[in-house]
């Protein structure tokens, strides 16, 4: 069962890989292009609802989106109902990128998936979607500061 969730891994490091070196010239690193993409899908959106699609922490979210703001990718406006909410958008510029990065995604999908059939893909993805269902609980307890069960009663004085 172990090298399900070890190729997964490799799949997305392989990509996440490709992405840093192709969008560096565009000023994107450490994984901001995935920042940017919902950004410019979810026009809006707040930084809240960033860390939860993406599963990170709030202080990585913040840096991504710092930088992508110095970068003139993106602009922050308050929220006129909660002053408190920051909503992001893109600008032209984030926009322009936006579209390279979709046909970037389109042909990612392509190559990694061009010997499944239809019917393949739709499973997979629900495998995937379950997969994730499942681990979410304990993104969130950790996310909270919990202990996942393998590690209760594992250091001495638990």
């Amino acid at each position: 069962m172990k090298d399900i969730l070890r190729e997964i891994g490799m799949i997305e490091r392989c990509f996440e890989s490709i992405a840093n070196i192709e969008f560096k010239e565009y000023g994107l690193a450490k994984n901001q292009y995935i920042y940017l993409v919902r950004i410019c899908e979810n026009p809006g959106i707040i930084q809240e609802r960033i860390t939860d699609m993406l599963k990170v922490d709030r202080s990585t979210a913040s840096r991504s989106i710092e930088k992508l703001k110095k970068a003139g990718l993106i602009i922050k406006r308050k929220d006129k109902e909660n002053r408190k909410n920051l909503k992001l958008y893109p600008t032209e510029s984030g926009i322009k990128i936006f579209t390279l990065l979709k046909r970037e995604e389109e042909y990612s999908d392509r190559v990694a998936l061009k010997d499944f059939t239809a019917e393949e893909v739709a499973t997979l993805l629900i495998f995937l979607k379950r997969i994730r269902n499942n681990i979410e609980p304990d993104w969130e307890l950790v996310k909270k500061g919990g202990t996942r069960a393998y590690l209760k009663g594992y250091f001495l004085g638990d």
